[in-house]
């Protein structure tokens, strides 16, 4: 019965930290839930581990264009790519892309239409990544409050005891 109302007591005393962290009143199921989770459970999760498993085949295309896309090696690829189509319209095929290059200019606006959602994809997908760490970074810092405030309460406790046998043995003693 004394342990149980050990925990109690050690439980509410949690609420009260964690809605002190918290700085408002607990108004919404959100933040009643999240002090249920900051004082009964683990916190911590991989948040690139569970984007992965999140993933679908369209996504994990969209970011592997993204990347490639996005590097040096497509930049320099496809300057030299325009190198050679315009040196080949001029000298070889003078009759497929003539010099103003109408249809390298149709095959660059629709490369460009392609690319620039698929690249928008993946950035949203990152974005949302990036919230669910700083929403996991926050609870794990929140938590990490909870216990360092917990483990100052316990050592007033302690140097409170130790200052009360320091007191005994003195009396003792006398």
């Amino acid at each position: 019965m004394v342990i149980i109302m050990a925990n109690e007591k050690i439980q509410k005393s949690k609420r009260e930290i964690v809605n002190m962290l918290l700085n408002q009143n607990l108004e919404t199921n959100d933040e009643v839930e999240l002090i249920d989770i900051l004082i009964d459970q683990p916190i911590s999760i991989d948040v690139d581990k569970q984007n992965e498993q999140n993933l679908k085949k369209g996504d994990k295309i969209a970011d592997k264009l993204t990347q490639v896309a996005g590097s040096w090696g497509f930049i320099i690829g496809f300057i030299i790519f325009l190198a050679i189509w315009m040196i080949l319209n001029i000298t070889v095929l003078k009759d497929v892309d003539p010099y103003p290059f109408i249809l390298l200019n149709l095959l660059l606006s629709c490369l460009a239409a392609l690319q620039a959602p698929i690249i928008m994809m993946s950035q949203n997908r990152e974005a949302r990544k990036d919230s669910m760490r700083s929403k996991n970074d926050y609870k794990v810092d929140l938590k990490s409050e909870l216990i360092l405030e917990a483990l100052h309460d316990k050592m007033d406790e302690i140097i409170k005891n130790q200052r009360k046998i320091i007191e005994y043995f003195k009396q003792e003693n006398k």
